[in-house]
């Protein structure tokens, strides 16, 4: 397994997430390659997965182009999964039928088992020291170089929708073979250290947490190296007490939550309880088939619905970017909202229409407060869709 050694601040980057490509031997290709810049999804959509979204067809205007979406789970389970391991499965199988030369993912870093490393896989046995979230910036593109210098020409990615926006807008030079691309959803990313910080207001004893999930049922699941686990609602997080930049001007405007280019997405949002597969094009079918009877499928399902809590949200980020205090809860209704929403909030897919619609509305607002100059280039044209019906235009509408 071949991991990223050199650790250096990146070069200087507005609006940065640290993907790699600055830190490359052309760092100049930031301009054309980066999420934040100038994203042009309908030509990557269209490089991708031979089409763009169809704005009136099913659920694409909130998820990217698709061919179907699960709810899945491993029949059995991976030992250490986050969920059940279907990402570390998919991509041991392209290691083992040597489909692949290399996977290029991440692993926790020696020190600090939150610390994203990217790494070059070509034992799928290494697959397995991969599994898990990890909360952080870690610059996954910059192993493209090394892979390409051993002579690798067949490559598996699985990365997070910012660091997959430039792999596709670098992919037609890279001279591949092959490339194969698992992408997870991504929302409100932070440093390692920021994240670190969190735990500590989640329990006394953050160094024994071993795992920690944002679950679709309005709770946050941790689990301990004592086997304990513990849940806490969304609406009892202390998110009041993080500091103002605690997550950064990038995450708060990304304008692709569900990771459109990857040819198979794998995430937990539209899953209720288990996960969420979006597949998006051909290469995405030939990767979910890999697993064969290995896997569970069904139709996901959806309940609820989410024009409540999205304006909800709205109201809040509102405030938050004015610079007010988020509206506080009582702390007495706290549990019994968190106890109702689980059985009458948004569910299944509604959850994750709601998701994308917040992340949308968020982009918009902070933009507006923060960084004016960039929405016309910044907010791509399906993210003015999805939040007019709040309310919102572009400016001068």
């Amino acid at each position: 397994m071949d991991r990223w050694l050199h650790l250096e601040p990146p070069p200087h980057r507005d609006l940065c997430t640290d993907c790699g490509v600055s830190r490359s031997s052309e760092p100049k290709r930031c301009a054309t390659a980066c999420q934040f810049i100038a994203p042009d999804y309908p030509r990557l959509e269209h490089q991708v997965h031979g089409r763009t979204r169809r704005p009136h067809q099913a659920d694409e205007r909130f998820f990217g182009p698709y061919q179907t979406l699960y709810r899945a789970a491993l029949k059995t389970p991976a030992p250490g999964a986050q969920w059940t391991g279907i990402t570390t499965r998919i991509a041991e199988q392209l290691l083992e039928l040597k489909m692949v030369d290399a996977v290029l993912t991440m692993a926790p870093d020696e020190q600090d088992s939150w610390r994203p490393v990217p790494v070059l896989v070509t034992d799928p046995k290494d697959m397995a020291r991969c599994r898990g979230m990890r909360m952080g910036y870690a610059p996954l593109l910059a192993l493209l170089a090394p892979a390409l210098a051993r002579g690798f020409k067949r490559l598996a990615v699985i990365g997070i929708p910012c660091q997959i926006y430039a792999l596709r807008s670098l992919e037609r030079e890279l001279g591949l073979e092959k490339l194969y691309v698992i992408g997870t959803p991504c929302s409100d990313n932070t440093t390692t250290e920021r994240f670190h910080e969190f735990l500590k207001l989640l329990t006394d004893r953050p160094e024994h947490i071993t795992y920690l999930e944002f679950c679709a049922d309005y709770h946050v699941e941790m689990r301990f190296v004592d086997g304990q686990k513990k849940r806490i609602p969304f609406l009892m997080l202390p998110l009041s007490k993080l500091p103002a930049d605690f997550f950064p001007l990038t995450c708060r405007t990304c304008v692709d939550y569900t990771n459109v280019l990857s040819d198979i997405t794998v995430g937990y949002m539209g899953g209720e309880g288990e996960q969420w597969l979006v597949v998006r094009n051909d290469t995405g079918a030939e990767l979910l088939g890999l697993l064969g009877d290995e896997i569970r499928l069904a139709a996901p399902g959806s309940a609820g619905k989410r024009q409540g809590p999205v304006k909800g949200f709205m109201k809040n980020t509102e405030r938050a970017a004015g610079g007010l205090p988020l509206r506080s809860m009582p702390n007495w209704l706290r549990p019994i909202v968190g106890w109702l929403m689980p059985k009458v909030g948004p569910r299944g897919l509604e959850f994750a229409r709601a998701r994308v619609e917040m992340k949308a509305l968020e982009t918009v607002i902070h933009l507006q407060r923060e960084e004016p100059r960039r929405m016309k280039s910044m907010i791509p044209e399906h993210i003015w869709a999805l939040v007019a019906p709040y309310g919102l235009k572009r400016p001068g509408q």
